[in-house]
């Protein structure tokens, strides 16, 4: 193609707003300076405890001025892609490459059967040649419940991948699909062949949902397979050789759908585990995935999906393809993520589990500052960047030249049996893998760091948010579920930046400076728990000792004080709103804000110094993909679960009861006991009072967790005992 005919297959368009958010941060880093210099000047020269609070609660506003300047930096440069399909078919759709996807699961019972065939079969019928497309599943939980689930998908997608192309089925789970969508009712044909593949699809999933709940595969069905077979000699899913069996061999012309079209390569998986040998978590599952895989099909693009994050866009594959193929730019790209989007999110989301503002504005600025993270799912990468292979600008890929070398001879029961030893738990020694190739070993959060290693190694990435979400998941329906997942996150961050590959030592002149900033605000998630922990506490015990740490109302030193809370919060509160949240929902933000930064973050800082003293090893948490009736119908109606004891738990509550203890003790010290003024009462610590009072209206759902619920999801009374005694015990040494 001539240079001056070059149309590009996607174009990168600056966001709107960024003025008014430029604007926005002057005036609040204005209003900054200005507390700085009252806490400079205003610096208690008499009482010991004064003097203490004064500074810790000075230092935690100069970190938390910090920390916003980093979000800030990540956010500055916002950008928005959108790709041109139609150029992709005109000039590729014969030489469209082959798309690898990886789909993992560790566990048969937090991670049901029924659950990851939906999000297979959705994938196998991508709008994409079926040809080129090949799913593979890595069950770490070695379950032949997985396996005969992955047979059943096998035989229904030969009905299910004409379906969706007849009826242009959207989204393409069929559980998704069918509890969602409306029948033909117009066309009596067309309804009649509707119920038929429902009706197919509902007797399926009966068959699974029976032979879970009876825990072993019948003798009838163990003779439908030979791969049955390899469970006769698994000691335990710890303990088992390497599983792969091909399920649907793609090359094969026999391996056709009811209308004759070619049908995907499927692939099961269970790597070997052998208890002496360390398997990594999901980086070792995703790396002997990626080694199988270049002997059966090796597709120059690998996709992985966790099992739970169906395709919600059928396009996706093409999508990606446009930055990939262009001629322009597209060699320069290792991997184009996708955000994370959850289906089963409530309209107020009451977990804050959206991350709404992130992936919809922080990651399209981190993009603009040179490519978004890599967040573990939802993502296409190049294969030989994935292997460790460094950018070269002058290297132009000729995608015909690809697809020819990607083919491959042998059968499929060859490639079944030579391919095992790829996926042994000995294969990795004295190997780079872990390390220089595939996904690195040895943090929680596998996806970030391997992601930053690519991007060292000269690739761009690329974030892409099509209107269509291109994946939808499920979200944690209980609060201990929330909190457990973003404690390992913010321990797996705070672990990359105290290690060699904290971003801005080992990104220093490898990538941008604005993209190493981008990282931080991530890293630093954990680092926050110490700051928030000393103002939902201190000010509201230093209230109860009379204590004044702000300026007064009659002071003119209010007026930043006011002007930060007040403009940072409804700054917030706009974008969120017109990113299409509710106003409860980002009351709920700020709760769950606080809940996440004085637990989970707390535990995730104080594991992560444990680890780097050796006092503690790292454990991988599943988080469970169902519930219990009772839990699933308080999360619809939008009712916050407890339940279970838990440490995270007993410090929300301690918190909790401490403000109002302050607040009322405070009240009756101030106006009842002493009979002061109210007037004067309110000019001295009518900040404090005010803050005081949102972090008891913050914490009205654990009041009534503590004292007023009956249901199974409330706080357990040992939990309110713990947590009574140690608040009124802070509060009696802060009076006395």
């Amino acid at each position: 193609m001539e240079k001056h005919d070059y149309l590009p297959l996607f174009e990168t368009t600056p966001m709107k707003g960024r003025l008014l958010f430029r604007l926005y941060t002057a005036s609040v880093f204005l209003g900054i300076s200005f507390i700085c210099a009252f806490r400079v000047s205003h610096f208690p020269t008499e009482g010991k405890v004064e003097r203490w609070g004064w500074m810790g609660l000075f230092v935690a506003e100069l970190w938390f001025s910090f920390y916003g300047f980093l979000t800030i930096v990540a956010r500055w440069n916002p950008v928005s892609r959108r790709t041109f399909k139609d150029r992709l078919s005109q000039r590729y759709e014969k030489n469209l490459p082959g798309v690898d996807i990886f789909i993992c699961t560790a566990d048969p019972t937090a991670e049901p059967p029924s659950l990851v065939i939906n999000t297979a079969l959705s994938l196998m019928a991508y709008d994409y040649p079926p040809k080129k497309l090949n799913i593979y599943l890595s069950d770490d939980g070695g379950s032949e419940l997985t396996f005969y689930a992955m047979l059943e998908a096998s035989r229904f997608c030969k009905i299910w991948l004409p379906f969706c192309r007849k009826f242009k089925v959207e989204p393409r789970s069929p559980a998704a699909y069918f509890g969602s969508a409306v029948e033909p009712l117009d066309d009596p044909l067309n309804l009649k062949e509707w119920l038929c593949v429902k009706e197919s699809f509902e007797d399926m999933m009966m068959r699974i949902h029976t032979t879970t709940k009876l825990g072993k595969i019948s003798k009838d069905i163990r003779k439908q397979h030979k791969g049955f077979r390899e469970w006769d000699v698994v000691s335990s899913r710890r303990d088992h050789q390497t599983i792969l069996q091909i399920l649907i061999d793609g090359r094969d012309p026999g391996a056709v759908d009811i209308e004759g079209e070619h049908l995907p390569t499927l692939v099961y998986l269970s790597r070997e585990k052998k208890p002496q040998y360390h398997h990594n978590f999901k980086a070792g599952a995703v790396n002997a995935l990626i080694r199988v895989s270049s002997k059966i099909s090796n597709s120059p693009i690998i996709m992985n999906v966790d099992c739970d994050m169906y395709s919600n866009n059928s396009e996706c594959v093409r999508d990606t393809m446009c930055f990939f193929m262009d001629e322009e730019k597209g060699h320069e790209i290792a991997y184009v993520q996708y955000p994370q989007h959850f289906h089963n999110l409530k309209k107020n989301d009451i977990y804050a589990s959206s991350f709404l503002v992130e992936q919809e504005l922080e990651l399209l600025g981190v993009d603009g500052n040179g490519g978004p993270c890599y967040l573990g799912t939802g993502c296409f990468h190049r294969r030989d960047a994935l292997c460790g292979k460094k950018y070269n600008k002058e290297l132009k890929i000729n995608w015909e030249e690809v697809n020819d070398k990607t083919k491959i001879e042998e059968s499929a029961i060859v490639l079944e049996d030579t391919c095992k030893v790829l996926a042994s738990c000995t294969y990795e020694q004295n190997k780079q893998w872990g390390k220089e190739m595939g996904l690195k070993y040895g943090f929680p959060v596998e996806d970030i760091i391997t992601g930053l290693s690519i991007q060292c190694k000269g690739w761009r990435s690329v974030y892409t948010n099509p209107e269509r979400k291109g994946f939808a998941g499920l979200g944690p329906t209980t609060l201990l579920q929330s909190l457990i997942q973003q404690k390992r996150w913010s321990e797996g961050h705070f672990q990359i930046f105290l290690s060699k590959y904290c971003p801005l030592l080992y990104g220093h002149k490898k990538i941008p400076l604005k993209l190493q900033l981008s990282y931080c605000p991530y890293n630093m998630w954990a680092a926050n728990s110490l700051p928030t922990l000393y103002i939902v506490a201190v000010p509201s015990l230093c209230l109860l000792r009379g204590i004044s740490m702000f300026p007064k109302i009659s002071s003119p030193w209010v007026i930043p004080f006011v002007y930060v809370a007040f403009v940072h919060r409804a700054y917030s509160l706009g974008e969120f709103l017109w990113l299409g949240g509710t106003l409860k929902g980002w009351c709920n933000l700020q709760r769950i804000w606080v809940f996440r930064r004085t637990t989970c973050y707390l535990f995730g800082f104080f594991d992560t110094i444990l680890k780097l003293f050796g006092f503690s090893k790292q454990v991988f948490a599943l988080t469970d993909k169902v519930a219990d009736e009772d839990v699933s119908e308080r999360y619809e109606q939008e009712v916050m679960e407890f339940g279970a004891s838990s440490p995270m738990f007993s410090i929300i509550a301690t918190l909790a009861l401490l403000n109002l203890f302050c607040l009322v003790g405070s009240t009756l010290k101030k106006v009842i006991v002493k009979d002061t003024n109210m007037v004067e009462v309110l000019d001295q610590f009518g900040l404090q009072i005010l803050g005081c009072c949102l972090l008891v209206m913050i914490n009205l759902p654990i009041y009534q967790a503590l004292f007023f619920r009956r249901d199974n999801g409330r706080l357990p009374p040992s939990t309110t005992y713990q947590s009574m005694i140690v608040a009124l015990l802070a509060c009696a040494i802060a009076i006395y």
